[in-house]
């Protein structure tokens, strides 16, 4: 694998990593904000461990020694694919009625995490391929 498709999947992979637990863990608008209820609190640590699982899987399919042409690209598309359900999930989300990107004693309705989760799997996507041609 090259050295600049791997960055960009690192890069994406830390996203799912760090930036999953700074913004719905961290701060006063998820796992710390008085009104959600334990139920809700629940879905958003599953939320932020199967986004730790899929950087963990992310990472260790990039930097993954392969034998084999072959076997690189197969792990060039299993990265992409790991590296990209999430940010998937999220931009789906919005979908729902409802739902909303920011609570309104946030600022909200707003989706400002519609451009990062763009950028993050971009980021993978773009370092997959380069990784698998």
């Amino acid at each position: 694998m090259g050295l600049l498709g791997r960055l960009l999947l690192t890069i994406d992979a830390g996203g799912l990593a760090i930036g999953a637990v700074v913004a719905d863990c961290l701060n006063e608008t998820h796992m710390f904000n008085p009104r959600w209820p334990p139920h809700a609190k629940f879905h958003n640590a599953q939320t932020v461990a199967m986004a730790v699982i899929l950087a963990g899987l992310t990472l260790y399919y990039t930097w993954r020694h392969a034998k084999t042409p072959e076997l690189r690209r197969e792990f060039a598309l299993i990265s992409a694919v790991t590296g990209s359900i999430y940010w998937i999930a999220g931009l789906l989300a919005i979908l729902p009625p409802g739902t909303m990107g920011v609570d309104p004693e946030f600022g909200g309705p707003a989706f400002p995490q519609a451009k990062l989760f763009v950028g993050f799997m971009a980021a993978g996507l773009v370092g997959a391929w380069l990784e698998y041609h």
